[in-house]
């Protein structure tokens, strides 16, 4: 092999890599994740083949020169294609001596599937016989040849796949065999022939020869795939910025498909999916890297020990080639204490000589995460600090999920039809479905779907989206259904071969048990069984411990592990974490949770019960003080009986109860037979209530006669809750126990209507005082829900000893938007609206649905003025926020940047929201 000092280029767009090339940045916004690990690998001695990488850059240029290569672009690949052939020793586009690169995308982050390769670029009809000739192995220049066709087809021009396997399938059929590896020669030969004219049916033009003209378009293909459907998708799933742009790495060819000393694989130094400290993956011999992912084939276990856990009858590389696999091991521990984490790595073997294609940080489920932190922490590997940037919030909500019930199980035993490998925990049931198109569709209308593949394809990345779990007849763990469900924590099963899906029929069989598309299916990605049928769930092994007090901590350790991660996770957060919570049962959950609080206890969902509902209704509806008042007096005894409970399982906590805050029309009769029985109990006519709804009724109940304002129309209301507030508080604290009330005035826009209703509350408990010849310590404060509060914080804040941001209607009054309605078109803010002048122009209006990720910019400014402005006022200011923001991860780090004293979140967020507290603790350090 001929060496040579690698081309000096005073280049942004071209770094070289391996051989004797220098070591180029490592950055992976620059260089993106499979870049810099290619460059990484190779600057510490890993065998890796040559190449060069064009940047993150080079994809914007791209993009903004209309989406074509410039000439600066162009000279430096073909300086950087002149190093590489001379660290070859071949020269690219040769007819006697070719030098097959790869294309590779390589975004900053991990993408599987997303974007798009290309193999054995530089081959043409004349070069593919000199190259046969040259290596002396027919069988593969014959097999790369017609792989690049397929390839280079449907990237470059779209030419759908199916057409080409259609035609290898028929070569097959006519041959008289089933594997892809026992084709002929002679047949290898005339698929390339049948490519190239499909090629040119569908393009319209025949085949490029020229090697840079593959080139230039194979690498224009691999940069617009960054614009793609389901990249798109992609990004906006998982917050990923749409101008970081991929970069592509071209790389010289090895070959797993060589012969039967050659293979291909993808491999993990932990299980992704469990978080096993276990060297686990799967490989195919005589393959290339696109068919183990693909799921194509069924992959060979990497080791013996994944073999006895899998039941795989086919042998290990362990077994196969064990000199290979003891390289591969060792260098797989190497890579994981390089990096001080989980690696995903994919190697090939050429004619026995191991090459490493790539290692990235490896995608895994909430489970693994978790596992994989705490094990890592454990080992000495990291510190507390990094095991808890190593998890992401949202991934703490799969050890919460729903797991199949054992006894459901059991009973529907006979409806078990096959067990395939165990890729994505959890449990998940729907119906059938077998196409991504109807998978969406029947998603968009609320019902759970399964989607079912013989293997998925990126392409079916919407699908997966939308499913609730995905199952595969083929595959394995490695392949992209199972690498994409992980990341997405969906429960998922791959490679389950008893099963037989019919696209004719629209039926999925296995033996004598067939079900049609719609029919319902239940995969459990923990265990890899597939049942035909709906299986009831129980709760998760965290909540056994914690909820229903079922399992013991000691049995579970999972329990154990979760708990390690929280106990790390209060010791480094500064935010506090309350719950949003109105029923005793809904706090102590929350407390289980490990809510330091209550954050908001909305009093009107207390009065949705049948039996108390009419009563609020005659509050309503009567016309005369003397019926209000005798109305709200019955509810007096069902509000301080709520109060007592929450007080007593929140014991020693601060509780916020939020005065009675409904728009009118949740609680106005909505047919005659609700408005005949409120008649009935009113004792009057139906005419009559009709009359007084009508009264009633307001265009926009949202910004009607609600919250605080309702209390100053209705002073007794406010006196009434108050009463029983101070009641139960002082009955529970006779009981001995501790407590914290703290009473929120709703929606104020005038710091005199805060005024007004303390007033209410400050006469209200001194009365009950003077009755029950006790006191209580108790604070006052106020949502901060509307601009104009914001603005006005400062006279609103001389009468609140705290606020606390309700960033739902904030939001909603901020930008206009009914939140009720914003789905009809906030979605395509997200997701970017065409430009009628430009096609390929997007306009992405919005980065993220304001009411699930707080605004920063808008409703994060006025909170901002809020804070400055109450605190100049009242320093001694407590600063929460109780919307459904106060669980989204990122809306907590921006609580925290804005130091709010804690956020409140729904029970089951409260863990997501302590792991969320914590990273933003960290990460603003």
């Amino acid at each position: 092999m001929a060496s040579s000092t690698p081309v000096k280029l005073e280049s942004k767009h071209v770094y070289s890599f391996g051989a004797d090339a220098p070591t180029p940045p490592l950055d992976s916004s620059l260089l993106g994740g499979k870049g810099r690990g290619l460059a990484e690998m190779a600057s510490i001695g890993l065998p890796v083949p040559p190449g060069f990488i064009l940047t993150t850059d080079t994809c914007r240029e791209f993009s903004k020169n209309g989406h074509h290569l410039t000439e600066e672009m162009l000279v430096e690949i073909r300086a950087a294609m002149k190093w590489l052939e001379n660290v070859r020793g071949a020269e690219f586009g040769s007819i006697d001596n070719p030098l097959l690169v790869s294309v590779r995308s390589g975004a900053r982050v991990s993408m599987p599937g997303m974007m798009d390769t290309i193999l054995n670029l530089g081959l043409n009809d004349q070069s593919v016989e000199s190259y046969a000739k040259r290596i002396g192995n027919e069988r593969l220049a014959y097999d790369c040849y017609r792989r690049f066709i397929m390839m280079f087809s449907e990237i470059v021009h779209g030419v759908s796949r199916k057409h080409f396997e259609e035609a290898f399938h028929v070569l097959k059929l006519q041959q008289g065999i089933i594997h892809d590896h026992d084709i002929s020669i002679a047949n290898l030969k005339k698929s390339c022939l049948l490519f190239r004219q499909i090629h040119d049916e569908y393009c319209a033009m025949p085949f490029p020869q020229d090697a840079y003209e593959q080139l230039d378009a194979a690498i224009a293909a691999v940069f617009n795939s960054w614009d793609s459907e389901r990249a798109t998708l992609y990004r906006q799933l998982n917050k990923i910025p749409s101008d970081w742009g991929t970069a592509v790495n071209v790389q010289a060819m090895v070959f797993g498909n060589k012969n039967e000393r050659s293979a291909t694989g993808v491999a993990f130094t932990r299980d992704p999916a469990t978080g096993t400290a276990q060297f686990y993956g799967e490989f195919l011999p005589d393959a290339q890297g696109e068919e183990v992912v693909a799921g194509i084939r069924t992959p060979h276990p990497l080791n013996t020990y994944q073999k006895l856990t899998s039941g795989s009858s086919l042998q290990s590389l362990e077994e196969l080639m064990p000199e290979v696999y003891a390289q591969l091991h060792e260098i797989v521990i190497r890579l994981e204490k390089h990096y001080r984490d989980m690696q995903d790595i994919e190697f090939t073997v050429d004619n026995g000589q191991l090459f490493m294609l790539q290692t990235r940080t490896g995608k895994r489920t909430g489970f693994a995460a978790v596992r994989m932190a705490v094990e890592m922490l454990q080992e000495g590997l990291i510190d507390e600090k990094t095991a808890l940037l190593r998890v992401q919030p949202n991934q703490i909500i799969q050890l919460l999920a729903p797991i199949f019930d054992t006894k459901a199980k059991t009973e529907a035993a006979q409806n078990l039809v096959g067990k395939g490998l165990n890729a994505g925990p959890g449990a998940a049931s729907g119906r059938a479905v077998f196409t991504t198109a109807r998978a969406v569709e029947l998603n968009k209308k609320g019902i759970p779907v399964i989607l079912v593949r013989e293997e998925a394809s990126p392409d079916d990345f919407p699908g997966m989206v939308a499913a609730q779990g995905i199952l595969t007849t083929r595959g394995g763990s490695t392949s992209h259904a199972a690498v994409v469900a992980r990341g997405m924590g969906k429960p998922c099963v791959v490679g389950c071969t008893e099963l037989h899906l019919n696209d004719s029929t629209k039926t999925l069989s296995c033996g004598q048990h067939t079900i049609k598309e719609e029919d319902p299916i239940s995969i459990d990605g923990t265990t890899g069984e597939v049942y035909f049928c709906e299986l009831k769930t129980s709760p998760s092994e965290v909540v056994q411990v914690l909820i229903t007090r079922t399992k013991k901590p000691e049995d579970s350790t999972t329990y154990q592990q979760y708990a390690k991660l929280m106990e790390i996770s209060d010791k480094y957060k500064q935010l506090k974490v309350r719950t949003n919570a109105d029923t005793p049962y809904d706090s102590a959950v929350a407390r289980a949770f490990g809510a330091e609080g209550i954050g908001l206890c909305r009093t009107e969902h207390m009065f949705m019960d049948a039996e108390r509902l009419n009563d609020v209704r005659r509050m309503f509806f009567s016309m005369h003080p003397e019926e209000r008042k005798a109305a709200i007096a019955k509810l007096l005894p069902h509000q301080k009986k709520d109060f007592m409970g929450i007080f007593k399982a929140m014991e020693g906590l601060p509780v916020t109860i939020r005065l009675l805050d409904p728009p009118l029309h949740e609680f106005m009769p909505h047919n005659i037979d609700e408005i005949n029985a409120l008649a009935q109990l009113m004792g009057v006519s139906h005419e009559y209530l009709t009359q007084v709804r009508s009264t009633l009724e307001e265009e926009n109940p949202m910004l009607g006669h609600r919250g605080c304002r309702l209390g100053i129309t209705f002073p007794e209301l406010t006196a009434m809750q108050a009463r029983a507030i101070f009641e139960a508080a002082i009955e529970v604290f006779k009981e001995g126990k501790e407590i914290h009330p703290e009473i929120m005035v709703p929606l104020v826009a005038i710091p005199a209507e805060l005024e007004h209703q303390l007033d209410i509350i400050k006469d209200t408990a001194q009365q009950v005082f003077a009755e029950k010849g006790v006191e209580i310590d108790y604070s006052v404060g106020t949502m901060i829900e509307l601009p104009r509060a914001c603005l006005l914080a400062g006279q609103i804040a001389k009468h609140a000893d705290f606020f606390s941001f309700g960033t739902n209607d904030l939001t909603q009054t901020t930008f206009g938007i009914s939140r009720d309605d914003s789905s009809k078109f906030v979605p395509s803010y997200v997701s970017g609206v065409s430009d009628p002048k430009n096609p390929q122009k997007n306009w992405q209006l919005l980065l993220a649905d304001p009411f699930q990720e707080l605004d920063r910019t808008g409703v994060g400014e006025l909170m901002k003025i809020a804070i400055e402005r109450g605190k100049d006022v009242n320093p001694h200011l407590h600063l929460g926020i109780c919307g459904e923001h106060g669980g989204e991860p990122n809306s907590v780090a921006f609580c925290n940047q804005l130091g709010l004293d804690y956020v409140s979140c729904s029970p089951y967020r409260v863990p997501v929201a302590r792991l969320a507290a914590a990273r933003a603790a960290l990460e603003n350090k």
